[in-house]
């Protein structure tokens, strides 16, 4: 005979951790109201649900005009690690859109995710540094952050955070930069982002040397790049097993010997020949950027008397698959073989 077993189990596809939704046009309201509740599990619950009801793009409209950006800016000092980690992630997802991004600078909600910085969770400081990066790459968003005064701490958070964290502080930093140089100058932003050019990661050194480029726009980075021995840093990048690397590196060159200073210290640094060697590189990238550097380095005499001898080697390129590097390829070409 059989007997009816009442099980203690949840029914399929019901998950504890996260509260149910209401049906249609209900569900948002619902969530922005339990976000609100004083019990920390209802709370949990409706942001454990609300991080993927955002996923799809045509709920994130509906989420902000209900008023769920306000709710959530007011969950990231909430005490409780879950709700401040995934009301963050919410924030993350809706930063990706443009719409999302608007609101995020009409409320200011950069600085409850700036606070965030000092969260004791990584996955909270992550997902911090991760909105913030999706702002800063509009215009708008790069100038709020400007604006806020947050260069300082993500240069500084750039010396001690973990190596997934700075890669998300240095994709930051390049956006910021071209918005504001002199702020990232005062803020040290180059003696801290020359220590990177020596990392472990290939991927860091990258950004790194990236970021120097950046820098380096304006005179007084060029200057300042000299003085921080970048240059010669730069100079042994140049040989990186990552092609990403030997372009970055070979583009910030390329920057520095714009100025006279920059020339003689790339050619003290013994730069042309490895440049030289990068000319034949299988990555345009790195090709082009290595042409571009020989031809600012050509400017100088003692840098033209040297490529002579690679003057063969530059204009094989003259004829280069990729218009960009065939054309780099002739001015260096008649730099090189000037004469007075």
């Amino acid at each position: 005979m059989a007997f009816t077993v009442i099980s203690a189990k949840y029914p399929t596809n019901v998950d504890p951790t996260r509260t149910p939704l209401a049906y249609g046009d209900r569900a948002i309201p619902r969530l922005n109201r339990e976000l609100k509740d004083e019990n920390v599990i209802v709370r949990q619950r409706a942001v454990m649900a609300l991080s993927d009801y955002l996923h799809d793009p045509e709920h994130i409209a509906d989420a902000l005009r209900l008023g769920l950006g306000e709710t959530l800016k007011i969950c990231l000092s909430d005490s409780d690690f879950t709700v401040r980690w995934k009301a963050v992630e919410c924030l993350c997802t809706m930063a990706a859109y443009a719409i999302g991004r608007d609101s995020f600078l009409k409320l200011e909600t950069i600085y409850p995710v700036a606070n965030l910085f000092e969260d004791r969770k990584d996955i909270v400081r992550k997902y911090a540094h991760m909105c913030l990066l999706r702002i800063s790459e509009t215009p708008p968003g790069a100038a709020s952050i400007v604006e806020a005064q947050l260069i300082l701490p993500l240069v500084e958070k750039l010396q001690k955070e973990l190596d997934e964290i700075k890669e998300l502080i240095l994709d930051t930093l390049h956006f910021c930069i071209q918005e504001d140089i002199p702020s990232a100058l005062e803020a040290r932003a180059m003696q801290v982002i020359t220590m990177l050019l020596k990392h472990d990661l290939a991927v860091i050194r990258g950004k790194a040397a990236r970021d120097i480029m950046d820098l380096s726009v304006s005179l007084e980075g060029k200057n300042m790049a000299v003085e921080c021995g970048a240059v010669q840093l730069l100079r042994h990048m140049l040989v990186d097993q990552s092609a990403e690397v030997r372009a970055k590196a070979a583009g910030a060159l390329m920057m520095i010997a714009i100025t006279t200073k920059g020339k003689y210290t790339a050619i003290h640094s013994l730069a042309i020949k490895p440049l030289t060697d990068l000319v034949d590189d299988i990555n345009s990238e790195v090709r082009l950027n290595a042409i571009k550097a020989l031809t600012c380095i050509a400017e100088a005499p003692e840098g033209r008397r040297e490529l002579l001898q690679y003057t063969n080697k530059i204009r094989n390129h003259e004829k280069d698959a990729i218009a960009a590097v065939a054309k780099a390829a002739h001015i260096a070409v008649k730099v090189i073989t000037w004469l007075p």
